[in-house]
């Protein structure tokens, strides 16, 4: 037990120093980027800090992995490079079972990183991003105007001439329901629709209904408006990015997809990549002790360049899959998944020969 506390003393310790370094740096970027912006729109010091403030999480979860992979690899290499490690070796005790307690701290950041992306990095980005565009005097209208929305596969479409974000209400709307043909069916029209906690309510309503004897004008049926359940988001001028929203909202637009019978391999596969990123702090742990020891000159100099080669590494593999699932050479879960089976198994085999 006094092995396993030195050594996640002396990893914490690192991790925690590596972790304020990478934020102070990408967030002075971030400013850096933008001081001219900020500058030429007289925006303030406190709207400035503000924006920085909100940018935080986002840098932290940029920072923890490679903060892992470094403090791990630095930690390990130090080790060989005064020869504790050695000496641990010596009493019988091999790399693997020396470091299993630093794999299920990996594990357990991996879960956090997760939560803390979805519950924390996803809102305070959009907020970041928000006061920034208001700042610099660039936002965006969500209203929108001469939209279609397909639901249900095809078999229902909207069409509005205008929606009011602000009052989440549509004008001048046309539902066109269909067959599982795609003939004609049903056609409702109505003045307006207002969002109602499920559903869209309908004013001033009329129904056409095909029947035998041509097209009919016909009292609106409730089980036809009980299936208008497009919510607002979808009307908005403005596309959703599954990377800027959480899980949740992530889901309910790839249904929305499936559902219009629209393509969404690439939202599924970001989706994917939602759940499977945060396990990379699993993997650059593995990575870091397969590869530690490989020297004991110049160990800071080392272990950051292996960290950076690795990281590196893993990203480029990650994005090939990610446009092979965008453009369906592979599965959408397979897009996000692969990289992270495959560098367990690249770790797997760096470890099988590392020096013990």
């Amino acid at each position: 037990m006094k092995l396993v506390g030195y050594m996640l003393k002396k990893f914490f310790g690192i991790f925690f120093g590596s972790i304020l370094f990478f934020v102070l740096i990408l967030s002075l970027t971030d400013l850096f980027i933008n001081l001219w912006n900020y500058i030429s729109r007289g925006v303030t010091m406190s709207q400035v800090g503000l924006i920085m403030l909100y940018y935080i999480p986002k840098t932290v979860s940029f920072s923890v992995p490679i903060a892992v992979l470094f403090a791990t690899s630095y930690m390990l290499s130090d080790l060989y490079a005064k020869n504790e490690l050695l000496a641990i070796f010596a009493s019988g005790i091999s790399l693997l079972r020396f470091t299993v307690p630093l794999l299920f701290v990996a594990v357990a950041m991996s879960f956090g990183l997760f939560f803390f992306e979805d519950l924390l990095v996803v809102p305070t980005y959009a907020k970041k991003s928000q006061l920034q565009q208001q700042a610099l005097h660039r936002e965006k209208s969500l209203n929108n105007d001469k939209i279609v929305i397909m639901s249900e596969e095809g078999n229902v479409i909207y069409k509005a001439d205008y929606y009011d974000n602000k009052l989440e209400r549509l004008y001048t709307l046309y539902v066109l329901f269909r067959n599982e043909d795609k003939s004609f069916s049903n056609l409702i029209y109505a003045d307006n629709a207002v969002w109602s906690v499920d559903h869209w309510e309908l004013s001033n309503a009329v129904e056409y209904k095909k029947t035998e004897n041509g097209i009919e004008k016909i009292d609106v049926e409730k089980e036809l408006v009980s299936r208008l359940t497009e919510k607002p988001e979808i009307f908005r001028n403005n596309t959703i990015s599954v990377q800027e929203v959480g899980t949740k909202e992530a889901k309910e637009y790839i249904e929305h997809l499936d559902r219009a019978g629209l393509p969404s391999a690439e939202e599924k596969s970001e989706y994917y990549k939602k759940f499977s990123f945060p396990f990379v702090v699993f993997i650059v742990v593995f990575l870091a002790i397969g590869l530690s020891g490989k020297t004991r000159k110049n160990v800071l100099i080392i272990s950051l360049a292996l960290c950076i080669g690795a990281v590196v590494l893993f990203y480029v593999t990650q994005m090939m899959t990610m446009l092979m699932a965008k453009f369906g050479t592979i599965p959408p879960i397979a897009g996000a998944w692969s990289p992270v089976i495959m560098f367990v198994i690249v770790s797997i085999i760096l470890l099988r020969y590392a020096k013990t």
